[in-house]
């Protein structure tokens, strides 16, 4: 697709030659009978059939393009529980995705191919926004692992909910106190959960943390190569006791206190929910994989705080290459990186085709995902598809009409799922506990965090 990728592949003709493998050792390419090079692809676990029609047509236009190249979808989704022995039992494809948060660990520990001088020739590479592609940066600078989404936190909301309670869809929550005050008005009109938070597999601590940011809090800190838990603040302190009196006096956060990603999004899909907090991108999840009824939604920008270290968490995704891949194999997967995941995002040709192939086929184009690119970019690429755009405009404006303008703060970045994991266990019990001591919990969080963090 690129010309800098032929002379890449030039070089490496060889298959057993190591030209910046970064693993250790050449590694032999995978062909198919007809010589072509085999290019395992993540696809998401769980899609609807016009879903993977949709990816499946991406995959035969890249193969058109390249004819040298055999891809083969296999499903895939990240989840913490299991991402670490399917990375060990080798059953990951050669391109999958990872949680900004798994970035650096991942670079530090060879767990991912060294592409880095396939990335630096991509015509777009200057163009990354600083703060994003340093998730996917060795300590060198060098980009092993490329930024393909991001997202800031974000309120989302049922609309249908809201004008059943007598709430204004269009006037959405805009403090910590107007959520608590319409989740109580919810629950008491349509008997539903007027606000609900997940609480495990790790999505527990990652909710905690965008909310302690949003009060002005922070999870940790780091003074050079030293990092300090920070879990036992009054930030901290004051994001549980809300999280306590919707639960215990207000009653509003129904019955489920077990929610993960995926269960949380079936049941606000459903109607079951009326406010949750989650990335602002996740309009597509929810209608691809959970049927949502797009009258339904609403999103708005996350409540901050009056307090000037407030913020709003956010994260992203990476696209990495298995280190158990040939030199050609590698060549295949920075194109395909490029041409499914950035070519949209950076070339009107691409962007035009992604869109009209995702229109054609029923899935939602123009939902609002922060840029990994910088805002001209942005700009340009929402021109190009606006004809394809199909999400309900409107109803996301209270998000992208201030989505850049919320001060964006990095998830932590030593042992995050380890911490995280810790805080599902505190939210767990402020919620199935009515007496449940929030200072002793945040003490005992704060230890164990900081034994994790001294272990480095």
């Amino acid at each position: 697709m690129r010309s800098f990728l032929s002379a890449t592949v030039v070089s490496c003709a060889l298959v057993l030659a190591a030209c910046g493998s970064g693993g250790g050792g050449a590694v032999e390419d995978e062909v198919n009978a007809d010589g072509k090079v085999i290019l395992e692809v993540a696809m998401d676990a769980g899609l609807e059939q016009n879903a993977v029609d949709a990816f499946e047509a991406r995959v035969a236009q890249f193969e058109k393009a390249h004819p040298d190249v055999d891809v083969r979808p296999q499903e895939y989704t990240w989840t913490a529980a299991t991402f670490t022995s399917q990375l060990a039992g080798g059953t990951i494809p050669d391109v999958f995705t990872v949680p900004f948060t798994d970035g650096r660990g991942l670079i530090e520990r060879g767990q991912i191919a060294d592409v880095s001088t396939l990335v630096a020739k991509l015509p777009y590479a200057k163009s990354f926004n600083p703060n994003v592609a340093r998730a996917g940066q060795a300590i060198d600078g060098k980009q092993w692992a490329v930024p393909i989404a991001a997202y800031a936190q974000a309120l989302h909301y049922n609309r249908t909910l809201f004008t059943q309670a007598g709430l204004d869809p269009d006037d959405p929550p805009s403090t910590w106190a107007e959520v608590r005050s319409a989740a109580r008005q919810i629950t008491a009109r349509t008997g539903q959960a007027g606000y609900a938070q997940m609480t495990t597999d790790n999505t527990g601590g990652w909710i905690l943390a965008t909310a302690d940011y949003a009060y002005g809090g922070r999870l940790e800190i780091l003074k050079g190569d030293k990092a300090t838990a920070t879990i036992d603040t009054d930030q901290m302190a004051d994001v549980l006791t809300l999280v306590r009196s919707m639960r215990w006096d207000d009653g509003s956060m129904g019955a489920n206190f077990l929610y993960d990603w995926a269960g949380i999004n079936q049941d606000f899909a459903a109607g079951r929910i009326g406010m949750y907090v989650s990335g602002g991108g996740n309009y597509g999840n929810l209608v691809t994989q959970n049927a949502l009824k797009p009258a339904d939604y609403g999103v708005t920008v996350l409540p901050l705080a009056d307090d000037r270290d407030a913020g709003v968490l956010g994260g992203g995704t990476l696209a990495v290459v298995s280190p158990k891949t040939g030199e050609k194999t590698r060549a295949a997967a920075v194109q395909w990186i490029d041409f499914f995941y950035l070519g949209k995002l950076t070339d009107k040709a691409a962007a035009v085709l992604n869109a009209k192939t995702q229109a054609e086929s029923g899935q939602p184009v123009g939902t609002p995902d922060l840029p990994v690119l910088d805002r001209a970019t942005w700009d340009a690429q929402q021109k190009w598809i606006a004809q394809y755009v199909n999400v309900p405009v409107d109803q996301l404006k209270p998000y992208t009409s201030r989505m850049f303008d919320q001060p964006l703060l990095p998830e932590p970045a030593r042992s995050t799922q380890d911490v995280y994991k810790i805080l599902d266990n505190v939210v767990q019990t402020v919620l199935t506990d009515r007496n449940a001591d929030i200072p002793s919990l945040l003490a005992d969080a704060q230890s164990q965090a900081q034994a994790l963090l001294d272990r480095g």
